[in-house]
């Protein structure tokens, strides 16, 4: 706590031109370039998803040949889960999580820009397979054998391991640093027990990178000299196991379905108190819930092997895992609620986004527990059933997240608030076009469409689902482009309304410096009574009781 005490001079030399972007080790910058960086990804992502869903449009059609067509759905899958979903969190924790716990800075600022070149050319390395024409193409899981046999003689699937060792590398120095600031550089007073919600979400969620990331490190590197070296690490005929890939890479990605959430949980946990006019309902059972879900978010792995022939024990126990693990999720939904049930609702754009990921999750958290009983996922694994769960939760969950934060913190780091008008009509294309896309991939399951399917023929009575799935999927393009005019147009051009320093009556530390906040974040590091520190020092009549300074 020493390093950042006492008062600073309220000017410091301004920093511009590209070189002190390139060379910045401000939280503030760091977090902006991931935001860029990784919005960029997405819409990389996004377009690859158009090519997938046109091809699919209707039955028989050849828009992509069927080897580009397996590499744009693994790189899909591979660039919205860990270039955009996973980092562009990180990117809003980085502006965010110091100045709400009252610091200056990230407790390794170098490490911390380290964290986002990694980032960069890491993504930039496993798309690269574009470039030498044999891009990855076993699927966002990289299930042995295919991925060991899968362009043998090219580069494309090494690329994609080596970009994926490249961003694990990223995820485990971000987790250091971020647990180390919020565990040594709090303002005075700001217990564990008055830390904001999402400053809560990231804690769980580092911890759980620095656990988890490990696994999936070792499955690339063994995969990976795998090919090069001719290790037998999975090759059954040799001695190996290639279900041996699957706990590796599982042990780590259902974990990193939490770590996507987390942090959007913690966004909504921010959101809605905010614009409900009132505090959080039941601020430890939020808080707490999410070290449970981390602690139980190791234990579910398996329920993704549940068609691999395991044992009937096996088996059970992570099917009662999985469903345990509905019980904390729940209690943060029954407490979101409350929070807004009585209270005094500001309709904004960023609640808006917020209430939209409390329905969507819910559908997907309802899809999850039925995946979690075993006869049924015997029914319908790997098939379209299970790609509407997932994109109900990390789509209908994460990004609506994602976009409640921006619109939520986006006036703090630029001092201009987006268009709300334009705003509204983001989110109701993109719940529409969500809807029409993703909901049609469970009837889809049902009738049997297999995942990772090229085409169809015309007698299996899926063309009618996939052609809505196609139109929907438009309609989210449509409602991206509507948010990238209203960012241009409010933001860069400027003419969106002055934020001031606190535009909409926030409870937490951010709010109590200028939009956007000076280099230094706070000339003097302010001293914490309470859980909600800006809004009590508004309203001191009005102050909530203080909580102990346990914890």
């Amino acid at each position: 706590m020493a390093t950042q005490a006492g008062a600073l001079p309220l000017a410091r030399p301004s920093e511009s031109g590209v070189m002190s972007w390139l060379t910045t080790v401000d939280h503030k910058r760091i977090g902006i370039l991931y935001l860029v960086t990784t919005f960029v990804f997405f819409l990389i992502g996004g377009l690859m998803a158009l090519i997938l869903r046109l091809q699919l449009a209707e039955s028989n059609l050849k828009v992509v040949s069927p080897q580009l067509y397996n590499q744009l759905f693994t790189m899909h899958g591979t660039t919205m889960i860990f270039l955009f979903v996973i980092p562009v969190l990180v990117g809003l924790a980085n502006y965010f999580v110091p100045l709400m716990i009252g610091a200056r800075d990230m407790a390794f600022p170098r490490l911390n820009a380290l964290s986002y070149w990694l980032l960069l050319f890491g993504g930039l390395v496993a798309n690269s397979g574009f470039i030498t024409g044999d891009a990855a193409s076993a699927g966002w899981t990289g299930y042995v054998p295919l991925s060991e046999a899968t362009y043998s003689g090219g580069h494309g699937m090494d690329l994609w391991l080596a970009g994926l060792l490249l961003l694990g590398m990223s995820s485990l120095m971000g987790g250091i640093n971020f647990l180390v600031t919020i565990w040594r550089l709090r303002a005075p007073g700001m217990t564990m027990n008055r830390v904001p919600l999402f400053v809560w979400g990231m804690t769980v969620t580092s911890a759980m990178v620095l656990f988890a990331t490990p696994m999936l490190t070792v499955g690339l590197i063994e995969l990976l000299i795998d090919r090069q070296l001719g290790t037998k690490f999975f090759a059954v005929a040799a001695g190996g196991d290639p279900l041996l890939w699957q706990h590796l890479f599982w042990f780590y990605s259902h974990p990193a379905v939490y770590i996507m959430i987390l942090p959007a949980m913690g966004i909504i946990s921010e959101v809605l108190p905010v614009f409900s006019r009132k505090p959080i309902f039941g601020y430890s059972f939020v808080a707490w819930s999410s070290v449970a879900i981390g602690f139980l978010g190791f234990a579910v792995w398996a329920h993704h092997m549940f068609a691999v022939g395991a044992s009937e024990s096996f088996n059970t126990f992570f099917m009662l895992a999985s469903m345990i693990i509905a019980v904390p999720t729940g209690v943060k939904i029954f407490n979101w609620i409350a929070t807004m049930w009585g209270g005094s609702i500001n309709v904004k754009t960023p609640l808006l986004f917020a209430v939209g990921f409390l329905s969507m999750f819910i559908i997907g958290g309802i899809t999850g527990v039925m995946l979690a009983i075993v006869p049924w996922d015997w029914q319908v694994t790997d098939t379209y059933f299970v790609v509407g769960h997932l994109h109900y939760v990390l789509f209908g969950g994460s990004v609506f997240g994602i976009f409640a934060g921006l619109y939520y913190w986006l006036p703090k780091i630029s001092g201009r608030l987006l268009s709300e008008r334009i705003g509204r009509l983001h989110f109701w294309l993109m719940l529409i076009g969500f809807n029409l896309t993703f909901f049609p991939f469970h009837i889809l399951g049902l009738l049997g469409m297999p995942r990772r399917i090229y085409t169809y023929s015309s007698d299996r009575g899926w063309d009618l689902w996939n052609l809505l799935a196609t139109v929907g999927a438009f309609i989210i393009a449509l409602s991206i482009l509507v948010f990238l005019y209203n960012f241009l147009v409010s933001i860069v051009l400027k003419r969106g309304e002055v934020a001031g320093p606190d535009p909409w009556e926030g409870h937490t530390l951010e709010w109590s410096t200028t939009s956007p906040p000076p280099a230094y974040n706070f000339a003097e590091i302010p001293r914490v009574t309470g859980r909600r520190p800006l809004w009590d020092l508004h309203h001191p009549r009005a102050a909530t009781p203080q909580e102990p300074e346990h914890g």
